[in-house]
C-alpha cells in the first residue's frame, strides 16, 4: 500500500515521505485502539488531487474512498455539535483550574466560593463552556489521586450547577480529567462534556462512561504524562503524526459506542511538543478539518508563546490573542482561554471576517 501511494503521488506531480514508528502507538494499543499504521506524508498539487485519487480507485477502492472523504471533510463547512452553536460561530471555552499548581492560575480558585464566582464571571463575559479541572497537566506536574481530584472538583461543580441553573443560556459545563470516575461523577452533576487530554487512553473505562452518559468528548493528542512529556520530544512530521493519533482515538470512541457527532479534536498545543512543533500545528491546523469534526485550540498562555524564558504566563496575553486569531483563520471551532472578555472581542471580529456577519449573532 505504501508503494502504491508513493507511485500515485509521483504520477500526480507530487511526492511522499514516511514518518518513523511513533512512541504513542504502544499506548494506543494498550488502550485497545487499532494500530494506525505508518504515517505517510503525501504532497500533491491541488489541481491534480482528482487524478491522484482516481488512480487509486481500481487497485485500492476503500483507500481512495477514504481519501476522497477526508478531502471533502476538509473543504466542508464546520461540523455541528449537540448543545452548542458550532458551525454558526466560534465557541468560547473558559478555563477554571481548581488546582494549587496549574502553570498560569494555580492556587487562585481552590476555594469553592471563589471558583464559583469566577465561573459566573466567565459566563457573564460570554463563555459558552466552563472547563473545570482538578489536576494540573502542565509540564512537570505530579499526578493527583482519584480521591483528591474528586475533593477538588465535586463541590465546585455543585456550586456552579446551583448558581447557573436559573440563568437562561447558561454555559455548558465541561470536566477536564483523564479519570473515568471523575467524569462519571461530574456527568451526574450536570457536566455535558469530558475534556480528556490523553485522548481516552489513560483510563480504559473512560470511553464507556462517555458513551453511557452521552456527553461530548474532547480527544486531545499528547505524548507521555505531564511529568515526562517534554523529555526527548521528537517528531519527523508532527502534523500527520498528530492527525494519525486522533484518527485512532476516534476509532476507539466509535468502538465504545460514542456517536461521531459528539467528538471534538484537540491537537494538544504544549503537550509533548517543542515550540517548532506547536508553531507547525498552528500553521497547518486546517489539516485536522479532514477528520470531519470540530477543532478545539488551547493556546492560551502556553509557554511556546513567550518572548523570553523568564516571561510570566500573564505576560503572554498579546501573543495569545494573535494565536487565537491564527487558530480561527486555520479552522478552529472552539477556543479554550483564560481571558474570556478579551477573547470574545477577537472572536467576534474573526467570525465577522471568516464566517460573515450573518453567522455572528
Amino acid at each position: 500500500m505504501k508503494r502504491l501511494l508513493e507511485r500515485a503521488a509521483r504520477r500526480a506531480g507530487g511526492g511522499s515521505a514516511a514518518a518513523p514508528p511513533r512512541r504513542h502507538d504502544a499506548l494506543l494499543r494498550s488502550a485497545g485502539v487499532p494500530d494506525p499504521g505508518l504515517a505517510l506524508a503525501l504532497e500533491v498539487p491541488g489541481a491534480r488531487t482528482a487524478s491522484f485519487t482516481a488512480s487509486l480507485r481500481r487497485p485500492a477502492p476503500s483507500l481512495a474512498a477514504e481519501i476522497d472523504a477526508a478531502l471533502a471533510a476538509a473543504a466542508a463547512p464546520a461540523a455541528t455539535l449537540p448543545y452548542l452553536p458550532a458551525g454558526r460561530r466560534t465557541i468560547l471555552m473558559g478555563v477554571l483550574n481548581v488546582t494549587p499548581d496549574s502553570f498560569s492560575d494555580g492556587g487562585r480558585f481552590t476555594e469553592v466560593r471563589t471558583a464559583v464566582r469566577h465561573a459566573l464571571r466567565m459566563a457573564e463575559e460570554g463563555a459558552d463552556i466552563i472547563d473545570v479541572g482538578g489536576e494540573s497537566t502542565r509540564p512537570g506536574a505530579s499526578p493527583v489521586g482519584l480521591r483528591e481530584e474528586l475533593r477538588r472538583v465535586l463541590p465546585v461543580l455543585e456550586g456552579i450547577r446551583g448558581a447557573l441553573k436559573p440563568r437562561p443560556g447558561a454555559p455548558l459545563i465541561s470536566i477536564d480529567t483523564t479519570k473515568a470516575e471523575v467524569a462519571r461523577r461530574a456527568a451526574l452533576l450536570g457536566a455535558r462534556m469530558v475534556n480528556d487530554v490523553s485522548g481516552m487512553t489513560r483510563d480504559p473505562a473512560m470511553a464507556a462512561i462517555v458513551a453511557e452518559h452521552r456527553t461530548l468528548v474532547v480527544l486531545q493528542h499528547t505524548r507521555g504524562r505531564p511529568r515526562t512529556m517534554q523529555r526527548s520530544v521528537r517528531y519527523r512530521f508532527v502534523v500527520p503524526e498528530v492527525t494519525a493519533f486522533l484518527r485512532a482515538a476516534m476509532a476507539l470512541a466509535r468502538r465504545a459506542g460514542i456517536p461521531g457527532e459528539h467528538v471534538i479534536f484537540d491537537p494538544g498545543f504544549g503537550f509533548g511538543k517543542r515550540r517548532p512543533h506547536n508553531l507547525a500545528l498552528l500553521r497547518h491546523l486546517g489539516v485536522l478539518r479532514s477528520l470531519g469534526r470540530p477543532i478545539l485550540a488551547g493556546t492560551s498562555r502556553k509557554s511556546f508563546l513567550r518572548a523570553d524564558r523568564d516571561e510570566a504566563p500573564e505576560a503572554r496575553r498579546e501573543a495569545g490573542i494573535a494565536a487565537t486569531a491564527l487558530a480561527l483563520a486555520g479552522g478552529a471551532d472552539i477556543i479554550r482561554v483564560h481571558d474570556v472578555r478579551e477573547a470574545l472581542r477577537v472572536v467576534r471580529l474573526c467570525d465577522a471576517v471568516l464566517r460573515g456577519p450573518s453567522n455572528n449573532p
